[in-house]
């Protein structure tokens, strides 16, 4: 999703067609010839050394392998996307510079604008309410549910959420009937949205998809079941009630998911330390 009207992501001077913007910007191109499909068969290409770009402080790396990824296959692909037939070039994801939410539903952020915007917001932050552990017992999963949901569909989902958390159920993930884990065992449940898509807004009413990848599993001595990551896309279709947004329905499916790197997986201990150091973010977008 993009918003071509926020902080200079429009039609102003200096953009050009192929969504890579003017001044200050550098595009780094791969020989020609070397098009493909990144993940379609064939080894994949060495990283290119001696990259010129222009130092930004932090952010270097993610720069040099942004510009990489979204240049490879030289021209042939910036051709592909102005092609007759094809539509026009996706517009650049960027920070829209509106400022976060102030309230807060509990550990939830609450009182999103009632625009566009601040639909797709409220859908990424919802998929880290659902996605989050506290899903796992039954009086924090009420509560998340009568949070984001609109209040019919709250009413008749939690009767399938618990039908669906059983103590069977739990105990298969390592948890005991309220949702704990072992004593010395930390089990992850985390939903990381990595962009919105809006697919339609009719002012009270909106339909947004989350491409998330989570972080589900126990770490601790003996798991059976070491956490992993997953690639899911979330559609939730929101309405506009009591001044904030809701979810009336929602759908998941899995990917689009990336190939995997070339990052060795961490011990237990390891994963158990991360997730106690790093908490997970109350507000996404």
């Amino acid at each position: 999703m993009s918003y071509g009207d926020e902080h200079g992501y429009g039609d102003g001077p200096g953009r050009t067609d192929d969504g890579f913007g003017g001044t200050g910007q550098t595009r780094t191109r791969l020989p020609d010839g070397r098009s493909g499909d990144l993940y379609g068969g064939g080894p994949r290409r060495p990283a290119r050394g001696s990259r010129s770009l222009i130092t930004v402080v932090g952010v270097v790396v993610l720069l040099i392998a942004a510009i990489a990824f979204a240049n490879r296959g030289g021209d042939k692909g910036a051709e592909g996307a102005k092609g007759t037939g094809g539509g026009a070039a996706a517009e650049p994801t960027a920070a829209s510079g509106v400022k976060p939410v102030t309230g807060k539903n509990g550990t939830i952020p609450a009182g999103f604008p009632h625009t566009e915007q601040g639909a797709a917001s409220a859908a990424a932050n919802y998929a880290v309410a659902l996605g989050s552990d506290g899903m796992f017992g039954q009086d924090s999963r009420d509560s998340i549910v009568e949070t984001v949901y609109a209040p019919d569909a709250a009413g008749r989902l939690k009767d399938t959420l618990d039908a669906a958390y059983t103590v069977e159920f739990l105990q298969k993930l390592g948890l005991d009937a309220n949702g704990n884990p072992p004593e010395g065992s930390t089990f992850v449940s985390r939903t990381i949205p990595v962009g919105t898509s809006v697919k339609s807004f009719g002012g009270d009413s909106a339909k947004v998809s989350v491409w998330y990848t989570g972080l589900i599993g126990m770490s601790g001595p003996g798991s059976t079941d070491p956490v992993s990551t997953t690639w899911k896309t979330w559609t939730f279709d929101l309405r506009w009630l009591e001044n904030d947004w809701r979810i009336v329905t929602e759908s998941q499916q899995d990917g689009p998911a990336p190939v995997p790197g070339d990052v060795a997986a961490s011990t237990s201990d390891e994963i158990s330390k991360a997730v106690e150091q790093y908490g997970g973010f109350t507000y996404a977008r």
